[in-house]
This record gives C-alpha cells, structure tokens and sequence, in this order.
C-alpha cells in the first residue's frame, strides 16, 4: 500500500518517519491563525483591562510552550531542540486578531507541526483568558503560511487561500 503518507508503512500501520538518514538543514516555518471576538473584547485585550492579566503576553507564553512539547501533543512528531520560536499578533480590524508563529531548528526534520501547534494554543490562550465576557468568540482558520529547509524545498502558501 504506498498513498505517499508516509506516517504508514507498506501494510497501512502508523509509523515514526525514520529521519535518520536526513541530512541536518536549516528548517524554518511560519504558520498563521486567526480569533474573532467582539470589539468591546478586543478594547478590553488591547488597553490591558482583562483581570486574568496580558492576554498577549501569556498567549505568547503559551504558544512558546506549546511549539516546545508538540510532540507530546501529536503522536508521531520527532522531538526537537527548537532554535527560535516567535510569536506575534496583529489586530487586522475591530474584530479580529492575527497569530503568526515563526520557528526555526537546525535538524533532519521540519517544524510545521511546531508552528502550527504555537498558533493553536496561542488562540486558545486568548479564548480562555477572555471567554469570561465573550463566549462567542471563534477560532480560525490556522494555516501553514510558508516553510524552507528539507528535500522538499520551499513551500509559500498563495494569499488568496486565507
């Protein structure tokens, strides 16, 4: 059976990609996510008024956190020594609030998985910090941005697929 997953092996069973072959590159991903929230939250987040504290800086925190233990989270990811793990947010209107998620390591396999994990658990953070006055805020959507490094190159995602 080869569909070209290759977290399964010839019979169809879950593996852990054997990278140890790969040879060590400069890998880089960016990922991108999105929260909707009511204005009156993002006032609240932007002037510092929420009483659980910095909602950007504890979800930066969190993002961190989480790129770090990715593969606690998702099963067959490969440990990392991760290099750089930024978190930024951009407030893109009244309502919503970019997350973008860059991270960097020196190694045989990539860190999609990480950036995309940052992302998550950043909007999850907000969500949480903020849900107290607004339940109705959403998340997403989370998207691979761009990604380097690797036998498969350079990925950039088009703009119109946001």
């Amino acid at each position: 059976m080869t569909s070209g997953l290759t977290h399964f092996d010839d019979s169809g069973a879950s593996r852990m990609v054997d990278v140890g072959a790969k040879p060590v590159t400069s890998r880089r991903a960016v990922a991108s996510g999105r929260v909707s929230l009511q204005a009156e939250t993002l006032k609240l987040i932007t002037n510092r008024q929420v009483s659980k504290g910095d909602v950007f800086e504890v979800a930066r925190l969190a993002g961190i956190m989480a790129a770090k233990r990715t593969p606690e989270l998702i099963p067959l990811c490969h440990s990392l020594g991760l290099d750089s793990v930024e978190i930024d947010f951009a407030i893109l209107d009244a309502t919503t609030i970019e997350i973008r998620s860059t991270v960097s390591v020196e190694s045989k396999t990539g860190v999609e998985m990480e950036a995309l994990t940052a992302v998550s658990v950043a909007a999850l953070t907000i969500y949480d910090m903020c849900k107290a006055v607004d339940r109705e805020m959403s998340l997403g959507p989370i998207y691979l941005v761009e990604k380097s490094g690797g036998r498969s190159g350079h990925f950039k995602r088009a703009e119109s697929a946001t």
